[in-house]
């Protein structure tokens, strides 16, 4: 088995590795003056099962081609199989057609990561389960819910199970939400949110009682956070006691970082599957849980031909 890392999110990449004790491959993944990517493999891949681990978060598209460059190299260089883990599929929102003559662009990366020469994905928590089918190779989507579910033990598990609620910030994420209230057997409630345009929403009533509740919310992406910030106002306007966010993808695009700190929320937890710059990271009320051990066990499993469902039985 071999590790390779992008420019992307090198600090997952290295505990992926560590996790592993699998040292990451020798390579250069640079860029010429024009701002042209450049790879070279330093070290021997022939037959080797090769990982190669990029996000495509900001800049979307220069990670990607990254990405697809750093899979052209491989199997130019005659590796036995090249999987693609994407902790953060970039464009996975993406994936209809909202009117006409709009594109499917979640369907586009796919297609371009299979002809790169991609045998298989690993990826976690995509925006919606039909994107496994954009690919035709094998594909993981991992869950989060078991490692955010764990969290909410470690830091909430204090307080009564009746105090507790789980909420879906959208009736789409129902399900999402739902595999973490099922492991806490805590109860649901959902915002129903009514979009007025890209990235606009507003709140439209609240299903369940949130009075006197502590409640998490818990979503797959964050980008602007105006949504989030706006429901949790909502969801204290309607009586509930603090309102805490789990969001597994931390875009936080903008002044996104700015606009939770001013919000009610009590905290937003977020995995590593973004790398995030100082400001972010530096934000008293955001907090970061590691995928490396998720992430690298489902590796693991990959190499060695095991299953890969079993780890969220």
């Amino acid at each position: 088995m071999k590790l390779l890392a992008g420019n992307s999110n090198k600090t997952l990449a290295e505990a992926v590795s560590a996790h592993l004790d699998v040292p990451l491959t020798k390579a250069q993944v640079k860029r010429f003056p024009d701002n042209e990517v450049w790879v070279t493999i330093d070290e021997n891949v022939r037959g080797e099962d090769v990982f190669v681990i990029q996000s495509t978060s900001y800049p979307a598209n220069d990670n990607l081609m990254e990405l697809l460059i750093c899979i052209d190299a491989l199997k130019r260089a005659s590796a036995r199989r090249i999987t693609a883990v994407l902790p953060y599929f970039g464009y996975a929102r993406q994936d209809r057609k909202t009117g006409g003559r709009t594109p499917i662009s979640a369907k586009l990366v796919a297609n371009l990561i299979t002809r790169a020469g991609a045998d298989r994905v690993l990826t976690m928590d995509l925006h919606s389960g039909q994107i496994q089918g954009f690919f035709d190779i094998p594909t993981d989507n991992l869950q989060a819910a078991p490692l955010m579910a764990q969290d909410i033990k470690d830091h909430h598990g204090a307080k009564a199970a009746s105090e507790l609620l789980i909420v879906s910030p959208d009736v789409g994420g129902v399900v999402r939400a739902l595999a973490v209230a099922s492991r806490l057997n805590a109860d649901l409630a959902i915002v129903d949110k009514r979009r007025s345009g890209p990235g606009k929403s507003e709140v439209a009533n609240i299903i369940g009682d949130v009075s006197g509740r502590r409640l998490i919310m818990f979503d797959d992406i964050v980008d602007s956070a105006g949504t989030l910030c706006s429901a949790a106002q909502s969801l204290i306007d309607a009586g509930a006691a603090e309102v805490s966010a789990y969001v597994t993808h931390g875009v936080l695009s903008g002044a996104a970082s700015e606009r939770v700190k001013n919000s009610v929320l009590k905290e937003l937890v977020i995995t590593d599957s973004i790398e995030q710059p100082d400001p972010i990271l530096n934000n008293e009320k955001i907090r970061r849980v590691s995928c490396a051990a998720l992430l690298g066990e489902a590796i693991r499993r990959i190499a060695n031909e095991e299953s890969v469902s079993k780890l969220f039985d």
